[in-house]
């Protein structure tokens, strides 16, 4: 049995068509198969990789850490080395009011400990999203997302839940003293890169304020310096009271963190005593990674450039008359066609010729893009030549 059929025997599968890449090894925005072909990686795992494959300081990170032990404990009954550096280099970046981090194991985890926690601080029970979102695959997680479909199968999910159109101002009215937490991405990936105005922002947290709501920003994808600064926020000058991080911040490795001030966060030590818990919750091996990711993030990483390069990457393509509309915030990109069927003839195209691009759950008639932020000019200008090339070739 060859691996191909191996793999669609013993491991679970998630669609009908996967890629089926046998990947023999990566590095920085390359990834290497078995027959050594190379693959040109324009989606960095989906929005993972943000400083590429097996970065040297992650890698030294990991052995360093690995050398001196692997678990111990479950989350939050020892002092470890690791995780207590990485939270405070966490903690370090952000505004004062974030302040302490609870460290899990993935993103919808955190999205799932952020919708307990403003319930536990706030006493309330209604959370609010927006249509459009996407939060993850967990049944909290999912309860909170847009994509009716992908929920259809899997109800009754959580009560309580009430959708917003995103971006509009108008329908803030809804969230109300009942409101315990309104989650959202700072800007919505899946819906395919959508970026809400600086008006709706400042709207949204003064609304909330005046109801007691506390305010969650989902930046699990867009975060960790995908959208040309570290955390996307920062381009709207409003600070959320919950902020949920994932994908990206582990350098590769698997995290998520859910980050409060200690006062909120406090709440879930009592009444009922453990009212969050994690087995592998900051793992120190995992921690190490985070914790010399974040180092490259705030050491490396030009982001001036991030944008400067993206930009480069939008003018190439913004000519080409099938890509009806292109949204791109720093290395965030998407690009809508006019049917999935030509999305996907082009992202196959693609990935014949080398260079692997994606599309999106919740907007199938874009195609997507989130390459480590360290590609260079000469390889986005590649990038950019290979992708003009498989919409001419398949039109």
């Amino acid at each position: 049995m060859n691996s191909k059929e191996s793999f669609l025997k013993y491991q679970g599968q998630t669609n009908p068509s996967p890629y089926l890449i046998d990947v023999d090894h990566a590095n920085g925005i390359y990834i290497y198969d078995k027959s050594g072909k190379v693959y040109l990686d324009m989606i960095a795992g989906v929005a993972v990789n943000n400083i590429g494959h097996s970065h040297p300081k992650v890698i030294d990170a990991i052995k360093a850490q690995a050398d001196k032990h692997l678990h111990v404990m479950v989350y939050g009954e020892y002092i470890q080395d690791s995780p207590l550096n990485f939270s405070k280099k966490l903690a370090s970046l952000l505004p004062e009011q974030l302040n302490c981090v609870y460290t899990v194991n993935s993103g919808t985890e955190a999205n799932e400990a952020a919708l307990k926690l403003v319930k536990r601080v706030t006493g309330r029970t209604e959370l609010v999203s927006f249509r459009g979102s996407y939060h993850g695959s967990t049944h909290g997680s999912m309860s909170v997302s847009g994509n009716e479909t992908k929920k259809e199968a899997f109800r009754p999910l959580l009560p309580d839940v009430r959708f917003l159109t995103f971006n509009s101002i108008d329908d803030l009215k809804n969230i109300t003293n009942k409101t315990a937490g309104v989650i959202i991405e700072t800007i919505q990936g899946d819906a395919g890169v959508r970026i809400p105005s600086q008006d709706f922002m400042l709207a949204l947290r003064k609304r909330c304020d005046e109801v007691g709501a506390l305010l969650i920003f989902d930046e699990i994808q867009c975060g960790i310096g995908r959208t040309g600064k570290l955390f996307a926020f920062e381009h709207f000058n409003v600070v959320p009271d919950v902020l949920t991080l994932g994908k990206a911040l582990g350098g590769g490795m698997p995290i998520g963190a859910v980050v409060s001030s200690h006062e909120n966060l406090h709440e879930f030590t009592y009444n009922p005593m453990l009212g969050h818990i994690t087995t592998f919750g900051g793992h120190p091996v995992i921690c190490a990674a985070a914790y010399a990711c974040l180092e490259v993030m705030t050491t490396e990483i030009d982001y001036a450039e991030v944008e400067r390069l993206g930009k480069i990457l939008e003018d190439m393509l913004r000519p080409v008359d099938e890509i009806i509309a292109i949204r791109r915030i720093g290395m965030m990109f998407a690009f809508d066609m006019s049917s999935f069927e030509r999305v996907e003839r082009v992202v196959k195209k693609c990935l014949e010729m080398g260079l692997i691009s994606f599309w999106f759950l919740s907007h199938p008639d874009s195609f997507r893009l989130s390459p480590p932020l360290t590609i260079t000019e000469e390889e986005i200008k590649k990038a950019g030549e290979i992708i003009r090339k498989a919409i001419e070739e398949t039109c």
